[in-house]
């Protein structure tokens, strides 16, 4: 049999062959990668997105389809504003640069002029007619008023009351307020909210959002109160304090009303109800009520003990019922607060019983630098709480604080007990 033999011409041409078909299928592939991008940016640019961009504002939907994507800016905003097509009275045009903070648009004075005006502002004047009828009468006595009756003049508020027989619950809704007085005199305006107590427990206490800058504000909040007998709703009464929000300090008490659900029946259903916001009634420094403070100054261990005793004739403060004090004691060095304690709360008594011991460490030798403020305080759930009476004892106090003040340091180790009037805080 004879053998295979291959040339080495053959040989040499196998490399070329397969050369030659690699470079066609390298073609080949970075065509088709080529084809295939080309298709996926052309699909892409086709293709309508599968959601839809809906901004709510107050119920008005605002889609960015329908804003102008060529608009300009800058020089070119007169030829725009000429270029533009009227706008037809009844369209909407919304100017998200004019809002205030709630998301509310200005409202627009009409000026008397063209008689489309006049018919776009007779429904408004009926719609006001309706809330409130006003005769000759009236209008003559309320121009006869004086400056200072219309500065007392605080606002109405606007609320309702009911109750769920199937559910045994007491539901009161905090509609709105109107004419509210400004409580900031830089914006002439208020950031009011409402506080509501059930009296004369005092248990249930709730609070509206804060609603900023506005005079009217349309709260629109509803409380339910479960586990309230119909039988007992007669005895108890509502307590509503209207509050203007400030960041930098205590919130502005702008009234209250108080409404005795004596004599209401909420048997027929919902009942809609408004009272005029009155002055809230606090009294003045000369009844704060007193309290009783016991010192003893260690001059071996350089300490002072506190003991705070009792309070007497603390006024109510507000007409919810009773106040809820407790006492929060400061430790004053040069001016500088060192130290702070409290007390407990004591539920709805004018005259509390404390007893309560504390001892503070006194950074210096003797009490020249040293004052302590005695701060009687009613204890607010879910809010700031409200200062009764304010005590100061020290060298440099007046009165009683500071004859106690010199006793303690006469006669140091012996504990020395004293009555003190409180002043406003």
């Amino acid at each position: 049999m004879a053998p295979i033999t291959t040339s080495r011409e053959e040989f040499d041409e196998i490399p070329t062959v397969v050369g030659i078909f690699s470079a066609f299928g390298l073609v080949f592939t970075v065509s088709l990668f080529a084809w295939i991008c080309c298709q996926r940016k052309s699909s892409k640019s086709n293709k309508t997105p599968p959601y839809k961009f809906v901004h709510v504002l107050k119920g008005v939907d605002i889609y960015p389809e329908n804003l102008n994507s060529k608009k300009k800016f800058g020089a070119d905003d007169k030829n725009e504003v000429k270029n533009k097509p009227a706008v037809p009275k009844n369209s909407l045009h919304l100017d998200l640069e004019k809002r205030d903070l709630n998301g509310n648009f200005p409202k627009t004075n009409l000026k008397p002029g063209s008689p489309s005006d006049l018919e776009n502002a007779t429904p408004k004047l009926f719609l006001e007619g309706e809330k409130e009828a006003v005769s000759p009468d009236s209008l003559k006595s309320s121009t006869s008023l004086s400056s200072e009756e219309k500065q007392e003049k605080l606002g109405t508020l606007f609320f309702s009351l009911e109750y769920n027989f199937e559910k045994k619950a007491f539901v009161v809704n905090i509609k709105e307020a109107r004419g509210l007085p400004a409580m900031d005199e830089q914006s002439m305006t208020s950031d009011p909210y409402i506080k509501m107590t059930i009296l004369p427990e005092k248990k249930h206490k709730v609070k509206t959002r804060v609603l900023r800058k506005t005079l009217d504000p349309a709260f629109d909040e509803t409380f339910t109160f479960y586990g309230i007998p119909y039988t007992q709703i007669q005895e108890l009464a509502l307590h509503f304090t209207i509050l203007s929000f400030d960041r930098f300090s205590r919130d502005d008490i702008i009234g209250e009303v108080l409404i005795p659900l004596s004599g209401i029946e909420l048997s027929g259903g919902k009942m809609l109800m408004n009272r005029e916001i009155i002055k809230r009634n606090v009294r003045k420094s000369s009844g704060r009520g007193e309290l009783l403070i016991s010192l003893c100054y260690q001059s071996t261990t350089n300490t002072l003990t506190v003991v705070v005793l009792k309070a007497r004739h603390l006024p109510k403060s507000d007409v919810s019922g009773l106040s809820d004090p407790y006492v929060k004691v400061n430790l004053y060095h040069a001016k500088k607060r060192i130290s702070k304690k409290k007390t407990h709360v004591k539920k709805c008594t004018p005259n509390a019983v404390f007893n309560e011991l504390f001892v503070f460490d006194i950074p210096c030798e003797g009490l020249e630098d040293i004052s302590v403020e005695f701060l009687v305080l009613d204890s607010e759930r879910g809010s700031r709480n409200e200062v009764i009476g304010q005590l100061v004892l020290g060298a440099a106090a007046e009165g009683t604080g500071g004859e106690h003040w010199k006793e303690i340091c006469d006669y140091p180790r012996r504990q020395i007990a004293k009555w003190h009037m409180l002043c406003d805080g």
